[in-house]
């Protein structure tokens, strides 16, 4: 809650992860420069940190349902069938991406986001190496909510 210059209340909705959005953005960067690959981190609402993909696709879009689910579901998943990906936001379609790895990001028990690695490219399949590394960053970036 905050109050503009004439006395108004100005109401946000907090999101923790919001705090991290200038280290997200830092570790989704880092992290694309290794594997070469998009990498998205969300919050629960929305795309905070963009790397290796136009910005405007995806920042601040709201994630899909599916994308929703994932993160409720507190398991990492690698999805290598074209056919299977999920949209990741309202105006995404299914099966845009050749394969897709999530990482739910938990804080203190509560999904509170996720870690995204994309392959657009057909010959290039996602596996156990950035299913490790999504792992890796969503743990970090959990622990880092919980200080």
């Amino acid at each position: 809650i905050f109050t503009d210059r004439e006395g108004g209340v100005i109401l946000k909705k907090y999101s923790p992860i919001g705090e991290l959005t200038d280290f997200s953005k830092e570790y989704a960067e880092s992290l694309q420069q290794a594997i070469g690959h998009i990498v998205l981190i969300a919050d629960k609402d929305a795309f905070i940190s963009v790397s290796g993909a136009p910005k405007r696709d995806y920042m601040e879009r709201k994630v899909s349902v599916e994308l929703e689910k994932i993160m409720e579901d507190r398991r990492a998943i690698l999805i290598t069938e074209q056919s299977k990906t999920i949209p990741l936001h309202n105006d995404d379609e299914a099966g845009k991406y050749a394969s897709q790895v999530i990482s739910p990001i938990i804080a203190e028990g509560d999904a509170i986001g996720a870690v995204i690695i994309l392959s657009k490219e057909s010959g290039e399949k996602l596996g156990e190496v950035e299913l490790k590394l999504s792992e890796t960053a969503s743990a970090f970036l959990g622990k880092q909510m919980e200080q």
